[in-house]
């Protein structure tokens, strides 16, 4: 069984913050395989099914995105999923808007979502697919906070759904193939 953790904050006033593409690409795979996001326990929204062939859980952390480990812990421990079977998705304001990239592993890139899994599940050996967001101009500390939690512009809204089904496409190549396939096929 593989956890699918989409990474962003809870609330409306989130929804189209660039911070929160990990929520929307696992809205769309949810709606995809037809997976209601329907089950509410422990500061967490998941729901169970299938993706095809696989079993898969989705989850959406409901902590805020500093927090987010501890939604994912308390669910991969509940239903013995390895770290290794835990699949993210998070923005990265580091990739240039639009650009998407696969890893197997690593550190959090600053990313404060993919801290806290690492420090939760005290491990870095977790697959994960970061769509860019880019950068504001300015490169202070503040200004990137601020830039994250804005709501994406008209055509940043219009890249990112055109590219929505592409995206969905790759973590889809991580489930039912590899990690290592999806990062050949998708990895540009």
């Amino acid at each position: 069984m593989k956890l699918i953790v989409g990474l962003g904050n809870p609330g409306r006033k989130y929804q189209y913050n660039r911070h929160n593409v990990g929520f929307l690409v696992v809205d769309q795979f949810a709606g995809k395989y037809s997976i209601n996001l329907d089950i509410k326990k422990k500061k967490a929204v998941f729901g169970r099914g299938k993706c095809l062939t696989e079993d898969v859980v989705i989850l959406k952390p409901q902590t805020f995105m500093n927090l987010s480990g501890e939604a994912v812990l308390y669910l991969a421990s509940f239903l013995k999923i390895k770290t290794n079977n835990i699949i993210v998705i998070a923005d990265d304001s580091d990739l240039p808007f639009g650009k998407m990239r696969i890893r197997r592993s690593g550190g959090s890139g600053g990313h404060n979502g993919i801290k806290s899994l690492i420090y939760s599940l005290k491990s870095e050996d977790f697959p994960r697919l970061r769509f860019g967001i880019g950068r504001p101009e300015s490169s202070s500390e503040k200004d990137l906070f601020e830039y994250v939690l804005e709501d994406f512009t008209q055509a940043e809204l219009a890249i990112f759904r055109s590219e929505s089904d592409r995206i969905v496409e790759a973590l889809s190549t991580m489930v039912l193939e590899s990690v290592n396939e999806a990062m050949n096929r998708f990895n540009g």
